[in-house]
Formats: C-alpha cells, sequence, structure tokens
C-alpha cells in the first residue's frame, strides 16, 4: 500500500481536485454566501431548502481546505485497501445522511443553547471524518515513538527512565482531522461528529439491511466486466491440452523404456552364443 501521490486511487483524486476546483471557483465568483448555513435567518425564516443539497460541495475559508486537503490525501489509503468500486459505494451511501443530519442535530442544538448554535459552515467535513472511520478501524498502526517531556532517575539503580508521550504513525492523520474539526467551532465540530457517527454506523451495519452491502455498478468507476465464462472454456481446454500431451509423452516414454530393456537382453543373450 505505500505508493507515492494518488497511484490507484482514481476515486480519492477526483475528491481532493474537485474540492480545491470548486472551493477557489466560488472565492473567485464571490458566491461563498450561497453555501453555509445559518438556521436563522436561511432556514426558519428563507425556508432555503436547497442549501441543504449543495452545502457539502466547497470550504469557504482557506485553512479548512488546507486541512481538509491534507486529510484526504493520507485517507487515500482507504481506496486501496477497499478498491475504487467499494470506496466510491461508500461515499455515495453516506452522503445523504450527512447532508441532512448535521443541519437537523445544529436545529434541535439552536434552542437549547440560547442561540449560540446557529451557524453550520459549508465544506464535506463530515463526508472526511466518515473516512477518518473507517481509517480509524482498518489501518493497523506501523510504528510508535515517544516523545520525551522529562527524565527520572530511579533511587534503587543509575539508570534513568524517560517519561512522555507515545505517538503512533497515525497521530499526523488525527491532527489535521481535529484541526479540521475546530477551525469553525461549534458548526464544524457537529458536521464531525457527526460524520463520524454515521461512518461507525455504516461499518457497523446498523442502518438499512442492505445499506452497507450496496455497490455502484462497476462501470461508474471504470471496472470492465470480465466474461468469466469464456475463460473458464479456455483454461479447461489449456489443461486438457496439456493433460493430453503428458500422457502421450509419457506413453511415448514407456514404450521407448520397454524396448530399451528387451533390446538390451537381446544384446545380452546374442553375446552369450
Amino acid at each position: 500500500m505505500i505508493a507515492s501521490g494518488f497511484t490507484a486511487a482514481p476515486v480519492s483524486q477526483f475528491f481532493f481536485f474537485g474540492v480545491i476546483a470548486s472551493s477557489i471557483l466560488v472565492s473567485i465568483t464571490d458566491t461563498k454566501y450561497l453555501f453555509y448555513i445559518q438556521v436563522v435567518p436561511h432556514l426558519w425564516q428563507y425556508k432555503q431548502a436547497w442549501r441543504l443539497l449543495i452545502w457539502q460541495s466547497c470550504y469557504n475559508n482557506s485553512t479548512e481546505l488546507l486541512f481538509a486537503a491534507m486529510s484526504l490525501y493520507h485517507l487515500r489509503i482507504i481506496e486501496r485497501l477497499w478498491g475504487s468500486r467499494k470506496f466510491a459505494s461508500f461515499l455515495f451511501s453516506v452522503l445523504p445522511p450527512t447532508l441532512l443530519l448535521p443541519p437537523i442535530v445544529t436545529t434541535m442544538l439552536r434552542p437549547l443553547t440560547f442561540g449560540a448554535v446557529n451557524h453550520l459552515p459549508a465544506g464535506p467535513t463530515p463526508l472526511i471524518f466518515a473516512l477518518l472511520a473507517q481509517y480509524h478501524a482498518a489501518i493497523p498502526t506501523v510504528y510508535k515513538y515517544r516523545i520525551v517531556t522529562s527524565r527520572s532517575v530511579s533511587t534503587s539503580s543509575s539508570a534513568s527512565e524517560d517519561q512522555g508521550l507515545v505517538l503512533s504513525d497515525k497521530f499526523l492523520v488525527y491532527l489535521l482531522a481535529s484541526q479540521l474539526a475546530l477551525s469553525s467551532f461549534p458548526g464544524s465540530a457537529i458536521a464531525a461528529s457527526v460524520g463520524w457517527m454515521v461512518g461507525v454506523a455504516w461499518r457497523g451495519e446498523w442502518g438499512p439491511g442492505a445499506w452497507g452491502k450496496w455497490r455502484l455498478p462497476g462501470w461508474v468507476v471504470g471496472e470492465k466486466k470480465a466474461n468469466t465464462g469464456q475463460g473458464f472454456e479456455r483454461l479447461r481446454r489449456r489443461l486438457e491440452g496439456e493433460g493430453s500431451g503428458t500422457g502421450a509423452d509419457g506413453r511415448s516414454e514407456g514404450e521407448a523404456r520397454r524396448r530399451t530393456l528387451g533390446r538390451g537382453i537381446l544384446d545380452q543373450f546374442r553375446g552369450a552364443f
């Protein structure tokens, strides 16, 4: 799985550059105000339900875009592990709940927090954290290292013990994701939490029966359907040909061996007489 760039990860590459391109386009056209959500006035007063469908299309902040792009680059390993078809199917499966649940949660929390929770920033943060949940569960830790903060000397011996934080190679991915979750607090934290829970639910198959088993058609990600019937037929013919050839060679070798033995016996008798 160690490969540079987006090798064997075309869906991740499309997601990566798509988010960057859309964010730049929105910034150039000065249409950022169309993508974020405020419960009041966008949903309650103006009834702009169309924002529920487009709020994950881009990022309005360059800092959020930077951390999201770096997180997506590290999470491309999920596609290499699963394959492009399963990876794209996962994104399409979790897209509807990650689109609708964060605005619903924000709407429910607004009266409980006396209006403090009202803003939901634009960007596919829930999708990234749904992927992060798969990364946490499926990708093992390769190595660990310690950041020494202090050193204590044992009284019983002259040896010293290093004390500090023990981290793994996955720490950088979690650090980038945490920066993304806290970039527009509390709205970004709500989106990240909902995305993580949706990812865990998908992996545990807690949703509808076929939620985690549904797959996109192979042609969507460029997979070609192999004609397995012709392949098996060619394999069968080749094996039969090799088997018949081996049998004929064995018989010819056996006959040659018997003729050689008979000739040897005749030669012995001829020499005796």
